[in-house]
């Protein structure tokens, strides 16, 4: 660092520093990219809740134990 002439090569130099501070930090630290979570809702959602409420209607009229079972499933 001694030998430095100019501001191109100070700025280099520094550069040059902080890149190597960035890599170890990296290295050391072990950074991961965070993981992309599957949309807890997705178009059988909507349907799956309608077939329940259908069933739940279903039994609340007539509570044997078919509309039961279906009210389980």
């Amino acid at each position: 660092m001694e030998n430095l002439n100019d501001s191109k090569d100070i700025n280099r130099t520094w550069e040059n520093i902080k890149q190597i501070n960035k890599n170890l930090t990296e290295d050391s630290l072990a950074l991961y990219e965070l993981k992309q979570h599957k949309p807890w809702s997705d178009e059988k959602c909507p349907r799956f809740l309608d077939e329940r409420k259908q069933a739940k209607m279903q039994w609340f009229q007539d509570p044997n134990q078919s509309n039961t079972d279906n009210l389980t499933i």
